[in-house]
């Protein structure tokens, strides 16, 4: 289904590429059918969150709604490969870590989760093995694995596969043409489908004809989902309060981002009245000197009352640039973003993962005992054995 909001773009100019990167990726995933190529299962609960798009079908905000559901009921760890980070090998995340050592991601995670566990290696298996073993982290419960649809040397319990709403995988071309990192054939691996992104007021209609052209098979779960933004977060300064959304509105806004696809998060802004000048760079981008100056002038040329928004995952590199101006400092803001899901979805989405969780976790206490799973205004009886409860917080 085309829609308005459509952002894919394919260069057929660069088609016949694509046919030849498609034959690389169908012979690889045969061998792993095939079991020529081995991947590896675990007896402590894998979550796979990913997608067969490249970025910005919202990886990390749905990694972090997992994290929510489950990390105050159980030992909770994310595994990463730290994209773009400067560091080689198995690297557990502490409070001293930097996102160059870690990537941009996985720090941005730490900072809001400080006391989640968040390791990085490119090598998935031996990650999960350090996670697993390692005297630190041997009592790790479940390991969500963040960007890992691709890395089919690990066989995760659950995989998630995520499909931008604005860039459905129907419409869209393999690489280097579109964004496609494998054949649409590759979304019969996930258990659970997200289209992410949806606008908040999808009609009935489009969600039937959503679920058509998904084209699933009954073993898969689909789910559609929308982003909801919280308070503006001071990126420098901790003493500054969060600001509420609706005050941008009537000021001049420097938009600076650095991810895939910014074109939605600018629809958005608009509906507040803005006036909105955009510093788009590419995804994981690395603020050099030279970025940061121009950010300065840019800044010092536009016209008050003005300030300056960017996303978490840009704030994450953007702490440490040290060109920056200090009326930049003052006016920069982070945008946090969280996922909801649509149709009354939430209870059976988490549903599904707890009770994965529950029967294959290597902890005896939450296999046996029965999840109470309520709303938060639900009726309880006094004299009922204590059991865990898992809630979205």
């Amino acid at each position: 289904m085309r829609t308005e909001g459509d952002f894919i773009k394919i260069n057929e100019w660069l088609l016949p590429f694509s046919w030849l990167f498609e034959t690389a990726v169908r012979l690889r995933n045969a061998l792993f059918d095939m079991g020529i190529i081995k991947s590896r299962a675990y007896d402590v609960p894998v979550i796979s969150i990913g997608n067969i798009t490249v970025g910005g079908a919202g990886k990390t905000p749905h990694t972090e709604y997992l994290v929510r559901l489950l990390k105050d009921h159980m030992k909770v760890a994310v595994l990463s490969r730290g994209y773009k980070r400067k560091t080689r090998g198995y690297r557990l995340a502490d409070s001293r870590s930097t996102m160059r050592e870690i990537g941009d991601e996985p720090m941005q995670m730490k900072t809001k989760f400080p006391d989640l566990t968040i390791a990085v290696d490119g090598n998935r298996r031996r990650g999960i093995d350090r996670l697993t073993h390692d005297e630190g982290t041997k009592g790790t419960d479940v390991i969500l694995l963040d960007d890992a649809f691709q890395h089919r040397y690990v066989k995760p319990g659950i995989n998630i596969l995520l499909v931008d709403y604005h860039r459905l995988i129907i419409y869209d071309k393999m690489l280097p043409a579109g964004r496609l990192r494998e054949p649409q054939s590759g979304k019969n691996r996930a258990d659970i489908v997200i289209v992410s992104k949806c606008p908040k007021d999808l009609k009935p209609m489009e969600f039937r004809v959503l679920t058509k052209a998904m084209n699933l098979y009954p073993y898969q779960s689909l789910y559609f989902s929308t982003i909801d933004y919280n308070d503006l977060v001071p990126v420098y300064g901790d003493d500054k309060a969060p600001l509420p959304l609706h005050t941008i509105q009537g000021k001049n806004i420097l938009l600076l981002t650095g991810i895939a696809s910014p074109d939605q998060l600018i629809v958005d802004l608009k509906g507040y009245q803005t006036q909105i000048t955009q510093l788009a760079y590419a995804d994981h981008h690395h603020f050099s000197r030279k970025d940061q100056e121009h950010i300065n002038a840019v800044f010092q040329a536009m016209e008050g009352p003005k300030m300056i928004i960017t996303t978490e995952k840009d704030a994450a590199r953007l702490c440490t640039a040290e060109q920056l101006s200090q009326n930049v400092r003052d006016a920069m803001y982070a945008l946090p973003i969280q996922v909801r899901f649509l149709l009354n979805q939430e209870e059976n989405f988490n549903n599904q993962i707890i009770s994965y969780v529950r029967k294959n976790s290597r902890n005896s206490i939450l296999v046996k005992r029965k999840d109470d799973h309520k709303p938060k205004d639900g009726n309880h009886t006094g004299d009922r054995p204590r059991t865990i409860s898992f809630r979205n917080n």
